[in-house]
């Protein structure tokens, strides 16, 4: 199972990759990043990128109908995290997209993997699913 730089940068293999960044959402902290950085200054993005998953993240209207913060959302009834309410934000703009993908962690999944694509060479539709998988491998601790 990858760590964190393991999993950065195989988001950086992923068509049209300009940076990654594993972001603690409610600090503002990047756990770590790679390649370039949107503004070039990685300390801002990882805090803009945690504004904005946070915003996501605490409004309830984005979350699945039958959410609830307080379910540990695990068969076996382990309270080992809860998942987040959202899975992934993107934005977009003339010339990239920016994927944050939520993950689940087993203390407060309050973490998500910041992947900036150039919009020219990258793939959304990939790039969302393989940060999925990433986020699913993803060891911290």
């Amino acid at each position: 199972m990858p760590g964190i730089d393991e999993c950065l940068l195989e988001a950086m293999r992923l068509p049209g990759a300009r940076g990654a960044a594993l972001v603690d959402w409610t600090s503002g902290l990047a756990l770590g990043a790679v390649g370039e950085s949107p503004g070039g200054d990685q300390e801002t993005a990882a805090v803009e990128a945690a504004e904005l998953a946070r915003l996501a993240a605490e409004q309830h209207a984005f979350a699945p109908d039958d959410y609830d913060e307080h379910d540990d959302h695990d068969e076996g009834g382990n309270d080992d995290g809860a998942d987040p309410p959202v899975e992934d934000l993107i934005i977009s703009n003339r010339d990239s997209y920016h994927v944050l993908r939520f993950v689940r962690t087993s203390f407060d999944s309050s973490v998500c993997l910041h992947l900036w694509l150039a919009r020219t060479e990258g793939n959304l539709a990939l790039a969302r699913i393989r940060l999925g998988e990433m986020a699913g491998r993803l060891v911290l601790g």
